[in-house]
Parts: C-alpha cells; structure tokens; sequence
C-alpha cells in the first residue's frame, strides 16, 4: 500500500491548501525576499502593507454557499492563510498548515496513522515528542521504536519492516545535535513504504530544507526560530504531496488545532527577520564553541560545525550552516546544574530560538520524560541556545560560570 493511501472511507473532502499561483512565480526570488513578500500582498481593502490581524470567528456569506473565500476561522482566516503561504513558500512546499503549537502538530501528524502502525525514530528526539508516542499512542495500540542516530545509516534499512507506517526524523536532534543523512534516510523508507517526518526547528527552512532532500512532511515548532522573540507559542506542516495535504487540509479543520490570527501574525513578522537572525545566530554559535572546545570544565562540545563531529560532512552537505544549538558534557551532573544555575547574559529557561541565549539541563527539563526509558539524556549535558546578544558578553558570561568548575 502506498504510504499516502487511506482508502475509501477515510478520504478527505477537499480542501484546497495549495499555495496560489502568485506565490509559487515569488518562488523566482530569494529567500529573505519572499519571507516578507509571499502571501503578504498589501490589503486591497485599505493599502495596509502588513498583514491585518483578522481576529473574527466567521465571515458574512452573500448567499448561502456564496462567500469570499473564508466562511469560519477554525477552516480558514486570512491572517493563518498569510503564515501558511509564506511559511510553505520558504520550506519549498506546496502546502503548509499553521497549529496552535507544535505538539498539536505533531499530534495531527499521529492522525495520519492507525492503531498496529509502526513509528521508527530516532532515539535522540524531543522529550515531548517522546512523551506523546510513548504515554498516549503507545497504549492504544500504536507501535514506537527508535533507533540510534549513528546508527540510521548502517542499520536503517533492516529496522524497516512492511508495518513501518512512518520515519520520524530530527536532524540536528534535540538535545545531542546528532545528524542524520536525510536524502539517504528518505529512499530506504519509501522503499519499504514508509513515509518521512522531518522536525526541522532547529535547522530552519534558511539552513535546511527537507523536502528538498526528499522528505514527504516538515514540521516546526514555529514558537522557536520562526517566531524568534519568544513570545508566541505554534506549530506548522508542510508538504509537497497532494494526497497529504488533502488529508492535513481535512485534520486541520476536523481535529481544529490552529493557530490563532493574533499568534500566526505574530510568526509572519518574525519570518520577515529569520535569515538575518540566522546569520547572527549561527556567528554567535561559533564564538561560544570556540570557548568551549578545550576548556577544562568541558568534557565534550556537541556541535556539528566541528569537523570531528560524526555528522559534520552531513551537515556540511545538507545544511547552510550548522545552526546554533550547542551542547555540551560538563564533568558530571552536579556540576552541569551549577553550571546552568550560575549563567547572567544566558537565560535559565526551556525553549530556544529567540533572539535572547538561553541555558539549560536538559535531563530534567525538556526531556524529563526520557529519563526511564532505553536513551536518557546524560546528566552531565548542558543543552545552549545562542541568541543574538553581543557575542563577547555571550562568550564571558560563560567563562564565568564555567571558572568555578575549574577550580
């Protein structure tokens, strides 16, 4: 059976989330230019040139069945709509779908599959991913297993079997920065007729770009980098497949976790800034690794700018840059929790991605529900997010804290 086949009953009535024909010719131009321009045409009702904020329910009908496009906002607003076509445009797809978070993403994704389906991951997954399989689907009858990372390209093809419904991938994964071939990953699971999810909240559509490597869905924490201030919380999917996103056009509306106009307005403008923020993010990164490769407090830095990381010619290969999420092993775990308690210009916070660097102990924040199972988060790992601060603060403020382990 095709990957993207439901049968007769579960088929979706159409809704059309293509993207219109004026943001696929914007396709011609650049990145930075269509992260402001696609599906932002000023309001032909006013010239407003930013996007409005359409925070209504519903929408008057002409006669019944005689609309303008949008008759309720949990099917369709035009502000989410903006988001969606941006959004798509720049991950390279042809649909995109804007969630309340990225949890309700994911979860949406999980409604494309059957109870006895098989979910093969990577085992170096975000906790509340983890927790979502492991604690809601597992029980009813869903199948999860997971693999090593540095294991997907020796062993992958043997680990996916004729129930394999689907290839859930991070690359770089949350929290150990592990990479994974995505190109190379995406052929073995369509030949055992499996499809492939891409998370790709780290990386960005700026840096990466999976469908493009032949992934069939990209989902984001748009609450992350794409947001970028912190101070919105959403999810977002992407396809280049038809039959997905008929069927993701129909979950979106039917299970109806979507981002509301305000918060979708809110990662529209910060779009407008990611491949500037990117830039930034990524030089940030650099410096705090340089301090941290050899420093006496550091046992190991988990980056895959670093040529000796396992992924390094990967990411080289499938990237733009390597990002600017960095881990790193302090000497134990008592010492990684002073480190990340003792951190001024570095936050101590869950979530990344915003333009203020944040710090934190992965082991028992974002991926506490990982503790018990077959990978743990070491104890000893400090998980970074570089912001955009001046990166000489950046870099002193870690010295600081690190001093202490030193002596």
């Amino acid at each position: 059976m095709s990957p993207f086949s439901w049968g007769g009953d579960r088929r979706a009535p159409h809704l059309e989330r293509s993207l219109p024909e004026s943001a696929l010719r914007i396709g011609a131009v650049d990145f930075e230019t269509r992260a402001i321009h696609a599906g932002q045409e000023p309001d032909p009702a006013t010239g407003a040139v930013t996007v409005p904020i359409y925070a209504t329910s519903t929408f008057r009908q002409h006669a019944v069945g005689e609309h303008q496009g949008y008759e309720y906002s949990r099917t369709g607003n035009p502000t989410r709509r903006a988001l969606e076509t941006c959004l798509a445009s720049l991950e390279g797809a042809t649909s995109g779908f804007a969630f309340a978070s990225g949890m309700a993403a994911a979860a949406t994704v999980t409604e494309l599959l059957d109870p006895g389906d098989r979910v093969l991951a990577v085992s170096d997954v975000y906790g509340g991913t983890y927790r979502l399989f492991t604690t809601v689907l597992a029980p009813k009858g869903y199948r999860f297993q997971t693999i090593e990372c540095d294991r997907v390209e020796s062993e992958l093809t043997d680990r996916l079997d004729g129930s394999t419904r689907m290839l859930w991938l991070e690359s770089p994964t949350n929290p150990l920065l592990g990479v994974v071939d995505i190109a190379r990953a995406a052929e073995a699971a369509h030949a055992a007729g499996a499809m492939v999810v891409v998370d790709n909240t780290f990386a960005t559509p700026y840096l990466q770009r999976p469908l493009e490597l032949g992934a069939d869905l990209v989902l984001h924490s748009t609450t992350k980098y794409l947001g970028g201030h912190s101070d919105v919380v959403g999810g977002f999917l992407a396809t280049r497949t038809p039959e997905l996103a008929e069927r993701l056009a129909f979950l979106q509306n039917t299970v109806g976790a979507v981002a509301g106009p305000f918060d979708a307005w809110l990662v529209l403008r910060g779009l407008k800034t990611l491949a500037v923020r990117m830039r930034q993010h990524c030089a940030n990164a650099r410096e705090v690794v340089e301090l941290l490769q050899g420093h006496p407090a550091v046992e190991q830095v988990l980056y895959p700018g670093l040529a000796d990381h396992p992924g390094h010619a990967i990411a080289a290969r499938q990237m733009a840059d390597f990002g600017a999420m960095v881990s790193f092993r302090a000497r134990s775990e008592a010492a990684a929790l002073r480190i990340a308690a003792q951190t001024r210009v570095f936050t101590l916070a869950e979530s990344l991605g915003g333009v203020e660097s944040l710090i934190e102990h992965p082991g028992r924040m974002t991926h506490a529900s990982t503790a018990d199972s077959p990978h743990p988060v070491p104890g000893s790992l400090v998980r970074l997010s570089v912001g955009l601060e001046s990166s000489r603060d950046l870099v002193s403020d870690l010295e600081a804290a690190l001093a202490d382990e030193t002596r």
